[in-house]
């Protein structure tokens, strides 16, 4: 799981919590056989971001514009 590199409790818990807010502001617009990998990603994205991230809504907005600049790309 990506999320074994965050060892602070805080950063565990904002990277739980903005993982399902992306998903869930994302997973309608993915085809059903690629949700597993799609949200493998985001969680990778979560992970590298949550240490930076001032709270969780400063997370998910990283991890939302990095994820769509990289679908659009």
């Amino acid at each position: 799981m990506p999320f074994l590199s965050l060892t602070d409790p805080a950063d565990l818990a904002r990277a739980y919590a903005a993982l399902e807010a992306v998903w869930d502001e994302v997973k309608r617009s993915i085809p059903e056989p690629e949700h597993e990998r799609e949200r493998t990603r985001i969680a990778c994205l979560v992970a590298g971001f949550a240490p930076l991230a001032l709270d969780e809504e400063d997370l998910k907005q990283n991890v939302l514009l990095h994820y769509n600049h990289s679908v659009l790309s």
